[in-house]
């Protein structure tokens, strides 16, 4: 699922990706970020869970001071808006969803191959909501103080959420553009940010 503007070459764009697995392995979800046309930005987390076996909660908290992505409350990624990156705060998204063929790079690396005659493949969802400001909103909607996503107490992790993501990044990532020193010999700007 992504939350994507239509502004494709300088799109903005919030991405949850399931790439797989292989069977009795965990599965892993992928998040990325793109702000002013620029991504590569991509954290990849196994999931603690068999996502298939029954229904989850996946969140995106957007807001003028960070990005936090949640999988059953639990945040598995955060990205500040630090000034020092671009930060997806000024046009229109959008919510879609697609299955989509990835094989020559999703499940480890393009190992895993699509076991076509398992198909057709399906996602299902239910209750799905969406909060946010309509489309034209306000000039000032992604900093408006009435909005209940930019109160005070969702500009940071709470002291719990903050234990829970450590607990994540320690047992659970498997990949960090910020750590990529092939990709990356300079970290990143916002990579510095923290939590």
């Amino acid at each position: 699922m992504c939350m994507n503007s239509n502004t494709e070459n300088v799109r903005d764009e919030l991405d949850f990706e399931f790439l797989g697995n292989r069977t009795g392995q965990p599965y892993t979800v992928q998040t990325n970020i793109y702000a002013n046309g620029k991504g590569d930005r991509e954290q990849r987390v196994n999931l603690w869970f068999d996502p298939a076996a029954d229904y989850h909660l996946y969140t995106i908290l957007w807001n003028h001071h960070h990005i936090v992505f949640y999988v059953d409350d639990v945040p598995i990624r955060v990205y500040k808006n630090s000034g020092r990156a671009p930060f997806p705060m000024n046009q229109p998204m959008g919510v879609y969803s697609t299955l989509w063929e990835a094989d020559d790079w999703a499940t480890r690396g393009g190992l895993e191959k699509i076991d076509w005659s398992k198909a057709p493949f399906y996602a299902y969802y239910r209750d799905f909501d969406i909060e946010g400001c309509p489309v034209p909103g306000p000039a000032n909607c992604a900093s408006n103080p009435g909005n209940w996503w930019e109160a005070n107490n969702y500009q940071a992790l709470t002291a719990m959420e903050a234990r829970r993501y450590r607990w994540v990044r320690l047992n659970h990532m498997i990949y960090d553009y910020c750590t990529d020193k092939s990709r990356y010999p300079v970290p990143p700007p916002e990579c510095l940010a923290g939590i």
